[in-house]
């Protein structure tokens, strides 16, 4: 993509977010409700068909301008960010390692929004370990019969599409290899057992999935073999820590950005408090998370346009962006002193938008772990 229509797409996304998102952002954060015009607004921005290929009706962007639309929305309210984020790796999961009747099929619906979902992978008792899931999918002719439960999914209320990783063999060894993943689409045997209620990230919709004999057609098999589902769940979460990543360049430079401004007109002592040495400090090391994180989601985002494995660069990015929004936001909060902790301002919101991007996608303990282990592999003695 040239520069030009990276900026032109750029400015299209931001004067939506100042002329209709920030006004009501506060307030739809408030209720909790669900943004039905906004997400109208994304459809016809082309916003979930981001990263599908051109071809398939998508368009077809890369990792690089995606990172940056993301952190874009992120800065004014992040929760946008997740109603895309989650279709979009389901969306890659077909465009990587679908039939070509799959792709043909559904990515022009995805790409559309005419179909919106996103991924089923967390259970109750498995989040970062996925390969301790329970949900058991079991052939019968022409379906395979589901049964099982997954939680914390996004889209879960609203969606009507989702990536579904079973066991289809859950006595294989090593265990990945008994699992397959699905195009589930909502229907008899699959029902939302209630809305999940968070600290922050509110207006998207985090839903239990419950799957009771569920019949979905053998031919919604990603890629029509089972045991790959492991993999292609892994693929897509590269895509998905870039994203969480640049949600994390947004909310940190929120953060920043409410804080400079703040610093200039609150005065104590005489003084606006930008002129003490202690908030310089902080305002110092926002900036500079702010930019480092800034360059790590770049970095990742050219390894994945490349077609390069890239666990290790959006491990970093993933892990760094998020820890760098928790502690600009805890900054902000500081700074603002007793209005940080009003819901007046923004920044209380950033204080519990951040923790999300640290558990989310894969924790940063586990990211680190992935670095290390890439570290080696990569740098043999």
């Amino acid at each position: 993509m040239n520069t030009a229509d990276e900026t032109q797409i750029l400015d299209a996304i931001g004067k939506w977010l100042e002329r209709d998102v920030r006004p009501k952002a506060r307030e739809l954060e408030r209720k909790d409700e669900y943004p039905e015009s906004m997400v109208q607004t994304m459809r016809e921005l082309g916003l979930f068909g981001a990263t599908i290929p051109q071809e398939y009706g998508g368009l077809g962007l890369p990792a690089s301008t995606y990172a940056k639309i993301v952190a874009q929305i992120a800065e004014v309210w992040m929760s946008l960010t997740g109603i895309f984020n989650s279709h979009l790796i389901m969306a890659a999961a077909v465009a990587r390692y679908g039939t070509e009747e799959q792709k043909r099929h559904f990515l022009p619906k995805f790409a559309s929004g005419e179909i919106r979902g996103g991924l089923a992978l967390t259970e109750p008792d498995c989040g970062t370990d996925l390969q301790a899931i329970r949900t058991r999918a079991v052939r019968a002719g022409e379906h395979y019969v589901v049964n099982g439960t997954k939680t914390w999914i996004s889209n879960g209320i609203k969606g009507s599409c989702f990536a579904l990783l079973v066991k289809t063999d859950p006595n294989a060894q090593p265990r990945h290899k008994g699992m397959s993943m699905f195009l589930a689409e909502k229907g008899k045997g699959f029902r939302v057992s209630k809305k999940l209620e968070k600290l922050g990230y509110k207006g998207i919709d985090s839903a239990e999935l419950i799957f009771e004999d569920y019949h979905v057609p053998a031919d919604c098999l990603i890629g029509g073999v089972e045991g790959k589902g492991f993999h292609h769940a892994i693929g897509g979460l590269e895509l998905g820590r870039i994203n969480v990543a640049a949600r994390g360049v947004g909310v940190a430079n929120a953060a920043l950005k409410d804080s400079v401004a703040y610093s200039q007109v609150r005065k104590t002592f005489g003084k606006p408090i930008c002129e003490h040495q202690a908030i310089q400090l902080k305002l110092g090391e926002m900036a500079t998370r702010c930019e480092a994180a800034r360059l790590l989601v770049e970095s990742a985002a050219r390894a994945y346009d490349a077609g390069e494995r890239c666990d290790m660069e959006a491990g970093m990015a993933k892990y760094f962006a998020s820890e760098a929004a928790l502690e600009n936001s805890i900054e902000a909060v500081r700074i603002h002193g007793g209005y940080g902790y009003s819901t007046e301002f923004n920044v209380e919101r950033y204080y519990r938008d951040a923790p999300l991007m640290c558990i989310g996608e894969g924790t940063n303990e586990m990211q680190r772990i992935i670095i290390a282990k890439q570290l080696i592999a990569r740098n043999p003695a």
